[in-house]
């Protein structure tokens, strides 16, 4: 018997403007007339109840089998592509999977899983999809430490900021440098299909000026990434041309040289930054192009969200948490309070807050803690800068010091080096306190990046 008050995923698809498309750099296909059609070769009611894994290989098709499978499976883990193959029989076991929707099915021939293989052209639903349920949405945290967590989501609670954009034209093409298996992609694909919006997806393997090029060609007024995304695109050159009106930051610290290169890079647009996690969801945006957030925003200061600063961590409540972690012998996502302890260190100054760093991510210079991000943001501020990562480096005499790996900005050249790299020494002493100054610099081409777009913060 189907929920009338369930409003699945493809429910909003049939019914903003036609037109709405999403698309990757291979295909194309139809927004609007997905809610009547299926991937699944007429299998989509064998699905019902169960717990299934989408493992897909394309954006697109990960996409397609959120909307068919959203209101009809008990629950959906959607697996990104870089996730270890050493990890995956673990991650089965605790999600309990019984169904996988795969294009690979040589991948889980010998698995004893019931595989249900996507076909790549959509067919006429022969009936209507029956919607019985609200569908447990599972993301994987980044797992950089082992077998990554596995947290659970409602379509309402992942949706819950969307009604709050009111940057939005009636019909925005929405875009991200995000893989929409990750939170923050996701988030952007919703915000998409939710909002009346079409669609176009990344690809990895795409250079960025194809990438960039793709965006002007399909319109692209909406675009998302990490500050590290950013720095890659300006690095690139390829930006001219592209006039997107709403530009946003997430996934790290967004400091203020990046915010203003974006805003004299795109100059109409609206550029802000925006704080979200895969455990506490959508916090809130910062539209007023400065980095940090106003103090006022705690203890009650945030419309929707609650929150405060403990121990020197940013605390988050709202309906848009996750509901919490799946599996045995892990801790409670939230406190007692309902509060998610975010693990990013805030300090407020002169009546705003300012991220510093991860807790987990602090380096150990002569037995003194050091947030690298705080150092970085420094160096960052030289406009012979475009991106820089600050790291520990053994020395036989204190033990550790900081090494600076700088790529310089556009319109630099080696021949540079020494005057930018004097100029760095001189505003980090001005600035930071002696123990955090860079004792090496190293000028390199290029950064490492993870494949959530962040700056790999590995020792090189």
């Amino acid at each position: 018997m189907s929920r009338p008050d369930v409003r699945p995923l493809r429910g909003y698809l049939g019914t903003a403007a036609a037109g709405r498309t999403m698309s990757d750099a291979h295909r194309q296909v139809s927004l609007t007339g997905m809610a009547g059609q299926t991937w699944l070769g007429g299998r989509l009611f064998e699905l019902t109840g169960r717990s299934v894994l989408l493992d897909l290989g394309t954006q697109l098709q990960s996409a397609i089998g959120l909307a068919e499978l959203d209101g009809v499976a008990q629950r959906m883990l959607l697996l990104p592509p870089d996730v270890s193959a050493d990890h995956l029989a673990s991650l089965v076991k605790t999600v309990a999977i019984d169904a996988v929707v795969s294009d690979d099915p040589a991948r889980w021939m010998d698995s004893g899983i019931e595989n249900f293989v996507a076909t790549t052209e959509p067919q006429s639903a022969s009936t209507p999809t029956v919607t019985a349920r609200t569908t447990e949405w599972l993301m994987l945290t980044s797992g950089t430490s082992g077998v990554p967590k596995v947290v659970s989501h409602t379509l309402a609670g992942l949706s819950g900021a969307i009604v709050a954009d009111t940057l939005a034209p009636t019909s925005p093409v929405w875009a991200t440098f995000y893989d929409i298996r990750r939170y923050g992609g996701l988030q952007i694909l919703l915000r998409a299909m939710i909002g009346g919006g079409s669609m176009v997806l990344s690809d990895p393997k795409e250079a960025m000026a194809d990438w960039v090029a793709r965006l002007h060609a399909h319109g692209v007024t909406h675009i998302s990434g990490t500050p590290t995304h950013w720095r890659k695109l300006l690095m690139s050159g390829a930006a001219d041309g592209f006039a997107p009106r709403y530009v946003r930051l997430s996934g790290e610290i967004a400091d203020q040289p990046i915010l203003d290169a974006l805003k004299q890079t795109f100059p109409a647009a609206s550029v802000g930054h925006a704080y979200a996690s895969t455990e506490a969801g959508v916090g809130f945006a910062v539209n007023d192009g400065r980095e940090g957030f106003p103090e006022s925003m705690l203890n009650g200061g945030c419309e929707g969200v609650d929150m405060k600063i403990e121990d020197g961590s940013l605390r988050i409540r709202s309906g848009r948490v996750a509901t919490g972690y799946v599996g045995s012998g892990i801790p409670a996502l939230t406190d007692a309070d309902g509060f998610v302890d975010t693990g990013d260190m805030v300090e407020v100054r002169g009546g705003r807050c300012y991220f510093v760093g991860r807790r987990g991510g602090i380096i150990n210079i002569g037995g003194r803690k050091v947030h690298p991000e705080e150092i970085e943001a420094v160096i960052n501020s030289h406009p012979g800068v475009r991106m820089s990562r600050a790291r520990a480096r053994k020395s036989p005499i204190t033990g550790a010091i900081v090494a600076a790996d700088i790529v310089l900005a556009e319109g630099y050249s080696s021949g540079d080096s020494d005057a930018v790299r004097d100029g760095v020494l001189a505003i980090c002493r001005a600035a930071l306190e002696p123990h955090k100054v860079p004792a090496v610099v190293r000028f390199v081409p290029t950064l490492a990046v993870t494949s959530a777009g962040k700056l790999a913060r590995t020792d090189a």
